[in-house]
């Protein structure tokens, strides 16, 4: 039985899996320069040893599915960064660093999924037949590399994010989906563009989505986004919140939440029957470390 096989047993009988935290932002904070219009996805060709380092961090800290540093490394983000000719070599050493660091902590049942996202820094959007021919190589080089899962991240836009999920789902691979969402005027949960977040869960019934993610999402957020996941969606929740924001593309570790209250609201989601557990942006080691000893089962 493969690595994903045992753990989405484990999921659907009731356990919750501990994944891990910030990559980039953590990546950022130990000192890795950034990209322009590409963020923190430079760092596996620029600071190889410090990426894998924070693999290896999370790794000894309990969590079972660590996610590549390739959020920020679709062929668009690249292009605008004047970094295109070395698309496939940072989706490649994304996905071998965390497999490398995997070795090096000796946890093979831990899993290695790929982080894809279409967010752009520049505000230059391709056009959904240019990013679904960018995402098909993309998936096509993160699975070639060893990624056994694919995580769609900050889904904010239904139809490009059905282009995503469709190019991963060709793979043959498993995908879960992470939606960044919030409470609108009226009250009802939207994906960041407005759509509502019903309409997304309603487009993904069919498509042979093993889980949803709520991900990069404010904390104080995250109860009534969960509130709407519940009620449109049968099947495993997970949450990886995020804390603080970016000035100028650029993370501020100031006034984010505590590793006590993220621990209290971590518990207060797993008892909502979150199944899945972690960090997005600004949550970071300290932060991921307490919730271990949140979690209801005992991790291998």
């Amino acid at each position: 039985m493969s690595r994903y096989s045992k753990l989405m047993q484990r999921i659907h009988a009731g356990e919750c899996i501990l994944i891990d935290g910030a990559t980039g932002t953590e990546i950022e904070r130990r000192g890795v320069p950034q990209l322009d219009n590409a963020w923190n996805g430079g760092g596996a060709l620029s600071h190889p040893e410090i990426l894998r380092a924070v693999h290896e961090d999370y790794l000894r800290l309990g969590a079972e599915i660590i996610i590549s540093n390739t959020f920020a490394t679709h062929y668009y983000a690249l292009r605008d960064a004047g970094e295109a000719e070395r698309f496939e070599d940072y989706n490649r050493r994304g996905v071998e660093l965390a497999i490398e660091a995997r070795d090096r902590i000796q946890k093979s049942n831990a899993l290695v999924a790929a982080g894809i996202s279409y967010w752009s820094w520049s505000g230059n959007h391709p056009t959904l037949e240019n990013l679904k021919a960018a995402t098909e190589r993309q998936v096509e080089i993160l699975a070639g590399a060893g990624a056994e899962l694919f995580l769609l991240e900050m889904m904010i836009d239904i139809d490009k994010m059905l282009i995503l999920l469709d190019a991963a789902r060709s793979t043959g691979l498993p995908v879960w989906v992470g939606f960044t969402c919030e409470p609108n005027a009226q009250g009802v949960v939207c994906l960041r563009n407005g759509e509502p977040l019903s309409d997304a869960l309603a487009a993904i019934e069919d498509r042979q989505v093993d889980l949803v993610n709520i991900m990069h999402t404010e904390v104080e957020d995250i109860d009534v986004c969960l509130e709407a996941v519940q009620s449109n969606w049968s099947g495993p929740v997970g949450v990886y919140a995020h804390s603080s924001d970016s000035v100028d593309h650029h993370w501020i570790f100031e006034n984010t939440i505590s590793p006590a209250d993220y621990c209290v609201a971590a518990r207060r989601w797993i008892d909502r029957g979150v199944r899945v557990i972690g960090g997005c942006c600004g949550i970071e080691i300290d932060d991921i470390r307490p919730l271990r000893d949140a979690l209801p089962t005992h991790l291998p």
